[in-house]
């Protein structure tokens, strides 16, 4: 230890001390604040990196919403392109159905679109998507029930086809009963039918024969009687002649009958007949053979492809007391 000579005092270790405690007081504050600091740091960036995860989390969570959405989206889009696709004429109240559905498919891609939608415009787009659907099932049912009215159509309509055929084959019939009855009502009718054979002499008199090789020729006469249903007008009848052997004479011409087909014709007559009033009727006919033969002629009389009327004569064998 030393002193100050000149005052006596002691000026060496109590000033260290001193010295020694500020030193002390000073690393442990540095220490202190070193501590605080570090221990801030520790907690802030804990602290951020809580934010980032929850940030990250809160990310992953609206892309995955978004996602889920875009899913939703496409499917109730899908359907609804398919109804309009597969049904493209549509009723008025449809069609416009159909402009909703397409207005909100518009503002439902737009927000899905962005890559920077907010929470606020998915949840727009999440409304919207469900009046989307709402929209699209509505708009099913409808076109189901006009798909049920369309085949409730169709079978209507194939029940008026059948009934317009029906009717319409009704009434050829009946078309066809009508025009049948009046052509049957407007055939003539020939009665008082004589056929008898005439022998014709060298000076023209003329004398009435039943035997064959007498006979010059055969007169065939009759009337054909009133009928009101019958235009006036030339008619056409035919004289069918047949031989005892049962064939017609006839020079190579036909008629088509209504009953018996086609059938040769001996003769063709050409009358004119006044409707509602008789017509007598004279035809005398000769053949083309020298000679008739024996046996029973029959004559037919067709007007109209109706047989209207026959006849017969027979000739005999002439003989020494034959009539002459």
């Amino acid at each position: 230890m030393s002193y100050d000579q000149t005052s006596g005092t002691n000026t060496g270790q109590p000033t260290q001390k001193k010295d020694s405690k500020k030193l002390i007081y000073s690393v442990f504050a540095l220490t202190t604040a070193l501590a605080l600091t570090w221990g801030y740091i520790i907690y802030d960036k804990s602290k951020s990196t809580e934010i980032v995860q929850q940030l990250q989390t809160k990310v992953i969570s609206v892309d995955s919403s978004k996602t889920a959405l875009e899913r939703e989206f496409d499917q109730a889009s899908a359907k609804a392109d398919s109804l309009m696709g597969s049904n493209t004429k549509l009723n008025g109240t449809i069609t416009a159905k159909n402009k909703d559905i397409q207005r909100l498919k518009a503002n439902i891609g737009s927000i899905l679109r962005n890559k920077n939608a907010t929470a606020a415009e998915l949840t727009s787009a999440k409304t919207m998507i469900d009046e989307l659907n709402g929209k699209v099932n509505e708009l099913y049912v409808q076109i189901e029930q006009l798909k049920g009215e369309k085949q409730q159509l169709v079978v209507e309509k194939v029940q008026l086809i059948t009934d317009k055929a029906n009717l319409q084959d009704t009434l050829q019939r009946t078309t066809f009963e009508k025009q049948h009855v009046e052509d049957v009502a407007s055939t003539l009718h020939a009665s008082d039918i004589n056929v008898e054979a005439v022998n014709v002499k060298n000076n023209g008199k003329e004398k009435e024969t039943s035997t064959a090789k007498r006979a010059s020729l055969m007169r065939i006469s009759f009337q054909l009687d009133e009928n009101r249903i019958a235009p006036s007008g030339e008619k056409e009848l035919y004289v069918c002649v047949l031989n005892p052997d049962g064939t017609v004479v006839t020079k190579g011409n036909s008629i088509t009958t209504r009953v018996d087909g086609d059938k040769k014709y001996s003769e063709k007559l050409v009358v004119n007949y006044e409707q509602g009033k008789p017509l007598p009727v004279s035809y005398d006919w000769k053949q083309n053979e020298s000679k008739f033969q024996i046996g029973n002629y029959k004559v037919e009389i067709y007007q109209n492809g109706y047989k209207i009327g026959e006849g017969n004569a027979t000739l005999k064998k002439g003989g020494l007391f034959a009539s002459l």
